[in-house]
C-alpha cells in the first residue's frame, strides 16, 4: 500500500469560526450544539484520558454559548431528507470537551455538529451536502451578528446628539 503524506499549512484566524463535527452513534437527526459544559467528563476517552476532577477548566465558567445562534441556524438550513436539531446539551464526552476549549479560547467563535452515522437513509454525500448547508447557514448568522455588534459599538461610543466619538474608536 501507497501513502502520500500532504503538509498544508492553513492560515488560521482566532476570530473566525471554528466548526468541530463529532458523530454520535444513537443520534437519528443532526444536532447544532449551542453551549459547551466545563463539568461532569467521567468517562475516559479511547487512550484511558479523563479529565482531572472531571473538568475542563478548574476555574473556567460552568457554560460558555457559542456566539452562532444554534436555534436560528436550526430552523434555516433546509435539507431534503435530513433532520436538522437545535441542542443545548452536547453530552460529557471528547466532543463536549474540545467544544468547550474551543469555545473558551475562541471567544464564543464556534460551532459543535453532532452528526448521525452513516446509513442507507444517510449516505455520505448527503451528510456532506447538509454540512455544507448548515456552515453556510452558520457564517450567515456570524456575520449578522457581527453586523449586530458593530452597530452596538458605534452607538455606544458615539454622543447620541452629535454622532461623535465619545470614548475609544468610531468604527
Amino acid at each position: 500500500m501507497e501513502v502520500e503524506l500532504q503538509i498544508l499549512q492553513l492560515p488560521v484566524d482566532y476570530r473566525e469560526l471554528v466548526v468541530h463535527v463529532g458523530m454520535d452513534p444513537t443520534a437519528k437527526a443532526i444536532f447544532l450544539e449551542q453551549c459547551g459544559k466545563n463539568w461532569g467528563y467521567g468517562d475516559a476517552d479511547i487512550r484511558g484520558f479523563h479529565p482531572e476532577c472531571g473538568v475542563c477548566l478548574p476555574d473556567g465558567p460552568e457554560v460558555i454559548a457559542s456566539g452562532v445562534s444554534m436555534r436560528a441556524v436550526s430552523r434555516s438550513a433546509v435539507v431534503e431528507g435530513v433532520e436538522v436539531a437545535f441542542s443545548r446539551d452536547a453530552g460529557r464526552y471528547v466532543c463536549d470537551y474540545t467544544y468547550y476549549l474551543s469555545l473558551h479560547h475562541g471567544n464564543g467563535c464556534a460551532a459543535l455538529v453532532h452528526v448521525p452515522p452513516l446509513s442507507p437513509s444517510l449516505p455520505a454525500s448527503l451528510l456532506g451536502k447538509a454540512l455544507q448547508v448548515i456552515i453556510q447557514q452558520m457564517l450567515e448568522e456570524t456575520e449578522k451578528t457581527r453586523s449586530q455588534c458593530l452597530v452596538h459599538r458605534k452607538l455606544s461610543l458615539c454622543d447620541s446628539r452629535r454622532g461623535e466619538p465619545t470614548g475609544g474608536l468610531l468604527l
